[in-house]
């Protein structure tokens, strides 16, 4: 790995402190980053590191403290003017116009009036020189996002930045992408750009960066270099312990059918989403079953039809508890005892402007929140309070909007909302994702004791490391199909990856027997 410049620091700030009405986000809080250097803000969810980065693109503003760029005092005073001195930012979630093109979202960031035909090629330019590839000429709604990744970092790099900060850059990359990424940030940080890294994969952070800044509680408690260290001690430096490890248990798949999709077929409603071809998958009583997927492949289309958001035309196609279910809307499928955490946290999974406490009765109203059609406030609000406590959610209380919370300590209250409601089949989606080390270990140790309690859990996620953690069998979609399913234990990445292309045993010659036909 390339060491970075020992010029002067090309941002250092110093006693920064943010308060907000419930929380101090940062206290004190100093760093600087070189020319050349990837420098990583490591911390639990709550922690502080997404106030920071905000602060130092001027998203908002400090209360007390002082930046200097290279080398001089400088009041950040909106994100144009970060942009302008040459500080550029890729959110954690997409900032995109969907129904609009590359080109014409790359123009609307960019000042000035551009000629799209000659920002086309620029774009093509620069995604060719970092490896990045994107058609500028296609619609975002048709991107994967890996490919809608690209879209924000090429845009954030035809402002020519001489710091760039990603935040999650690598939450919903496949292995692949993420190589090719890693790829593209050694380059940049060889030209002599410095890179902020915000990521909760301490394995990518050892790889990639050359120091990380460790932030508790809104303050700074050390930095390392993560070349030095392993990923267990950086994460005894975060949270401030140990990592308890997640205990599988004996393989129990001898329960009965809880979940079961029968020849499930259904045409995408979105023209560029993914066709389900004859899904067949049983999830019985005391085991997990985990998909594993490259994204774009079906999951978004099978998770609407296993909830009741998009009620299929055939009631066998989804089974819950032996009850034909494919027909029905999801209130009454959770009647059935299904409970389901959906990937978008925001939208689907929680109102923003609602607080936790109303954002409780979305889904479990029926357990005792109810009394004649009244709504039982202390009840929810109790329930609101319990799931923040067992899951260690960070917020101001159960009457906090959903909004005010750090993406990883709302997927924290989902999950756990779920959980509380002891459901008989459990449907995850992306269950840790922007969630850190301390609270990912603790969602999966919560897993597999519901799962030893009987739950049948069915898990799609994109972490292959999480699914072989916790679960008991592992299938593969591809192209709206399933390959077959096999038990963790007879398998392993290397094919698994391999069956995230589509290439399992049969399946050329399926494809080939489908085309005769």
């Amino acid at each position: 790995m390339q060491t970075p410049s020992t010029e002067t620091p090309r941002l250092a700030v110093k006693g920064i402190r943010k308060a907000y009405p419930a929380v101090v986000a940062n206290d004190a809080v100093s760093l600087s980053v070189m020319p050349g250097e990837i420098h990583a803000v490591l911390g639990e969810n709550g922690a502080g590191k997404s106030t920071l980065m905000k602060l130092i693109y001027g998203v908002t503003h400090p209360d007390a403290g002082e930046i200097r760029w290279e080398g001089k005092l400088v009041t950040i005073k909106n994100p144009a003017q970060a942009r302008e001195m040459g500080i550029g930012m890729v959110f954690q979630h997409f900032s995109l116009f969907e129904t609009l093109t590359v080109v014409q979202n790359v123009a609307l960031a960019l000042p000035g009036k551009f000629d799209l035909v000659a920002l086309a090629k620029r774009i093509e330019e620069v995604s060719e020189r970092y490896g990045l590839p994107v058609d500028p000429r296609r619609l975002v709604h048709a991107l994967s996002v890996g490919e809608r990744q690209r879209v924000e970092i090429v845009r954030c790099l035809l402002s020519d930045p001489r710091l760039l900060i990603l935040d999650e850059p690598t939450s919903v990359l496949t292995p692949q992408a993420v190589r090719k990424l890693f790829e593209t940030l050694r380059k940049l940080a060889a030209e002599g750009r410095s890179i902020l890294y915000i990521s909760h994969k301490l394995d990518e952070i050892q790889e990639l960066c050359h120091t990380a800044t460790v932030l508790r509680g809104g303050k700074v408690i050390g930095t390392c270099k993560p070349a030095e260290e392993t990923p267990a001690t950086m994460a005894r430096m975060m949270i401030g312990e140990d990592l308890p490890v997640c205990q599988h248990g004996d393989d129990s798949t001898h329960g009965e059918v809880r979940l079961k999709l029968e020849g499930l077929s259904r045409v995408a409603e979105d023209p560029f989403g993914t066709d389900l071809k004859d899904i067949n998958l049983e999830v019985r009583s005391g085991e997990i079953v985990g998909i594993a997927g490259v994204s774009g492949n079906g999951q978004q289309e099978l998770l609407l039809a296993i909830s009741g958001e998009e009620p299929g035309a055939s009631k066998r196609g989804v089974q819950i508890c032996g009850v034909p279910a494919g027909r029905m809307h999801s209130g009454r499928r959770r009647g059935l005892g299904m409970c389901f955490v959906p990937e978008d946290r925001l939208g689907r999974g929680a109102v923003p402007r609602l607080t936790l406490t109303e954002n409780t009765l979305l889904t479990a109203h029926r357990h005792g929140m109810l009394n004649h059609g009244l709504i039982r406030f202390k009840t929810a609000r109790r329930f609101a309070e319990a799931c923040i406590t067992r899951f260690d959610v960070k917020c101001g209380g159960s009457e906090s909007e959903a909004k005010s919370l750090s993406g990883g300590n709302l997927q924290k209250f989902i999950v756990g909302r779920e959980i509380m409601q002891n459901p008989k089949v459990l449907v995850l989606a992306q269950p840790t994702w922007g969630v850190d080390v301390g609270a990912a270990s603790f969602i999966r140790r919560t897993l597999v004791e519901l799962r030893n309690q009987g739950t049948a859990i069915l898990v799609i996620s994109e972490e292959l490391e999480e699914l072989f953690e916790i679960a008991d069998r592992i299938v593969v979609i591809a192209k709206g199909k399933l390959s077959p399913i096999k038990a963790t234990s007879q398998t392993g990445v290397e094919e698994i990856g391999i069956w995230m292309s589509g290439l399992w045993p049969g399946a050329e010659a399926r494809k080939k027997d489908s085309h005769v036909a």
